[in-house]
């Protein structure tokens, strides 16, 4: 197998450890608001969250590297 395979799929194992040992209830405060919610349900969340703006980062990074052209 392939060295990112095996990392993609051990990163997924302790994913799912995480997941299975935080399953109560957590409240999250941002400003003014309150939100009460499970850490099964905050955890995948904030790691969407963290994905989604380092694949914006790469693109504005990748986007930004290329040479002008006339």
């Amino acid at each position: 197998m392939k060295p990112k395979i095996i990392l993609i799929v051990v990163l997924l194992v302790l994913l799912g450890v995480l997941l299975i040992q935080n399953a109560q209830e957590v409240v999250f405060r941002v400003f003014f608001w309150q939100i009460s919610m499970s850490q099964v349900i905050l955890v995948p969340l904030a790691v969407l969250v963290g994905f989604i703006l380092g694949y914006i980062a790469a693109k504005i990074e990748k986007k930004r590297d290329k040479p002008r052209q006339k």
